[in-house]
């Protein structure tokens, strides 16, 4: 690990093995605001506009990686993360760790572990109740992904009428969402959303994924999150574990653990295991992503 001012954020921490790297801000967050192959470009979405700002009492999405907690809710979840970090350097891993929040008695940690070869970063997700009441929440990791992409989700295991009498998928449609819109491709084994910077209206869909892994593709490019999904556990957002949004700018690949009654002083943890692949192709129906992505999640 070294230190590095990255783009005006002092005292940022740089984790990179042969493969790829990791920046982690630590004047704000906690964030990771880059991921990408060593000399390449930023899988993340970075707003220029907003590098190296700290301080003042407005959130900002800044870009990158970062953790909240669900359900959504303004002002909670939008409580500004705009102030410098804890930073715990460990044997094999770098823990961030956010002062509480002072309007919910919750704190945020991430522990960062990258491998010491190749392309895969383990991430633990962490919150802690500091409050003295109970708080029901559900961890919830986003990243937001570079424009020019299209996410890619998998629909729980397809069936037939006679086979299966009860509903065994569950999708989630916020208020703006257009199913007609052409950014969705509904297959019949996959869930696509592209991100196309001249779309200016939102999309967002939320679904249950027990399969545990959620890609974005972009510029020959995957990016892939595994992540634990609780069979009959109780998940926000109409029994999301996978959420995906688009607007003009970016597009974010959302996981979320299970509700849980956080007790004073007990944590809940969150884990995403992310893999980078290069030579892949950006998929646009159940068949391309079967060829493309499928192999390199599955690890053949």
């Amino acid at each position: 690990m070294e230190r590095i001012n990255y783009h005006g954020w002092p005292n940022s921490c740089r984790l990179h093995n042969d493969t790829v790297e990791v920046v982690l801000l630590t004047a704000v967050g906690p964030r990771l605001i880059r991921f990408g192959f060593l000399g390449q470009e930023n899988e993340f979405k970075e707003y220029p506009d907003l590098a190296g700002k700290t301080g003042g009492d407005q959130w900002h999405i800044y870009g990158g990686h970062r953790l909240w907690h669900a359900p959504e809710s303004n002002p909670r979840t939008y409580l500004p993360d705009n102030s410098p970090v804890e930073v715990e350097e460990h044997r094999d891993f770098v823990r961030l760790i956010q002062p509480t929040e002072p309007g919910t008695g919750i704190q945020k940690e991430i522990d960062v572990h990258l491998a010491a070869t190749g392309a895969q970063v383990h991430l633990t997700h962490r919150l802690h109740n500091q409050s003295p009441w109970p708080v029901r929440l559900a961890p919830w990791a986003l990243s937001v992904m570079a424009p020019g992409g299209c996410a890619i989700a998998p629909l729980p295991p397809y069936g037939t009428h006679g086979a299966h009498l009860l509903p065994t998928r569950s999708l989630a449609l916020w208020p703006y969402t257009d199913m007609q819109d052409p950014r969705w491709h509904w297959g019949t084994r996959h869930l696509l959303l592209r991100q196309d910077p001249q779309a200016a209206t939102p999309q967002k869909a939320g679904l249950n994924t027990p399969e545990g892994w959620v890609a974005y593709a972009r510029n020959g490019h995957l990016f892939v999150v595994k992540f634990h999904y609780a069979a009959g556990a109780q998940y926000p957002d109409l029994g999301s574990s996978v959420e995906l949004f688009t607007n003009e700018d970016m597009l974010e690949v959302e996981t979320l653990g299970p509700l849980v009654e956080l007790t004073p002083g007990s944590q809940v943890e969150h884990v995403e295991c992310w893999s980078l692949f290069a030579g892949v192709q950006v998929p646009s129906s159940d068949a391309e992503v079967e060829a493309e992505v499928l192999p390199r999640v599955r690890g053949d």
